[in-house]
């Protein structure tokens, strides 16, 4: 018998951009199978004129409220009119809000959008993406020295996901193919800075995302006809992975599986290896 799917309206108002929001409904939402969930975004909602034509929207199609509002009367407002209107309301980010002021002995700055302001940190992010783009798949090895961290690992390992979603986080990454019939570049032997970490996957898994990866599209920019019947090999595909785990193991480098893990789940790992390294 099939799940019941439940349709659920949830109405994310924010006086910013809303990602915060969208982040943590998403992290939600992954906790629950069979919903169905239609998600009304309502983003810079900064004076009580803009929230009540929010409002009239929201009365026509009820759901679950969710708000990030740091101005008091539009937060009153908000919570006034839902409890009028019957509807449940949450302001995601007052517990953790409430929980730093107790921690710090000092009350929070009402700042709408105040995680996305320019400052040093949004324009270091903006840095490290564009390195991180510019290093990608191997390129400028002779660079690599000023990286936070060098990834190496086998086609199709995450490597190139992982990298930009750490380069969103402000960190340098390059990352580098291991194939291995080609010579890795000696710039990686000579490395002292950076972290330099293998990536692994099982032969199953990565045979699965190979076939996927070839129909129809190129790979790494050659194309499906430049690797061949061996870029999908069962036999050729083990002997990858266990030669680039005998050259992890040979150089000393730490190695993440990331057979069952998601990138974000790969990235904690990685910066969790980083502040480690930084500790000793």
């Amino acid at each position: 018998m099939a799940s019941h799917l439940t349709r659920l309206h949830l109405h994310l108002v924010s006086d910013s951009t809303g990602e915060t929001l969208e982040s943590l409904v998403k992290a939600g939402l992954s906790q629950f199978e069979s919903v169905d969930a239609v998600k009304h975004y309502w983003p810079m909602v900064r004076s009580e004129g803009h929230l009540d034509r929010v409002l009239e929207e929201v009365a026509r199609v009820p759901g679950l409220v969710l708000y990030t509002l740091v101005a008091r009367t539009v937060r009153e407002r908000l919570e006034t009119r839902c409890a009028a209107l019957g509807l449940p309301v949450i302001a995601v980010m007052d517990p953790v809000i409430a929980g730093l002021e107790r921690m710090l002995g000092t009350t929070a700055r009402a700042r709408p959008g105040g995680q996305h302001r320019m400052d040093a940190a949004y324009f270091g992010r903006i840095e490290a993406i564009n390195w991180t783009m510019e290093h990608d798949d191997g390129l400028l090895p002779g660079e690599w020295e000023s990286a936070d961290m060098v990834l190496v690992g086998v086609s199709r390992s995450s490597k190139t996901p992982t990298s930009i979603y750490l380069a969103n986080r402000g960190y340098k990454v390059a990352n580098m193919p291991y194939i291995p019939s080609r010579p890795l570049p000696p710039e990686l032997f000579e490395l002292n800075s950076p972290l330099v970490v293998g990536l692994t996957v099982s032969a199953e898994r990565l045979a699965q995302v190979r076939r996927a990866r070839l129909l129809g599209q190129d790979v790494g920019g050659v194309g499906a006809a430049g690797f061949g019947a061996s870029y999908i090999d069962p036999d050729v595909i083990s002997g990858e992975v266990a030669s680039a785990r005998r050259l992890f193991a040979d150089r000393g480098w730490p190695v993440i599986d990331v057979t069952r893990r998601s990138i974000e789940e790969t990235a904690a790992e990685l910066m969790n290896m980083l502040n480690a390294r930084g500790e000793v």
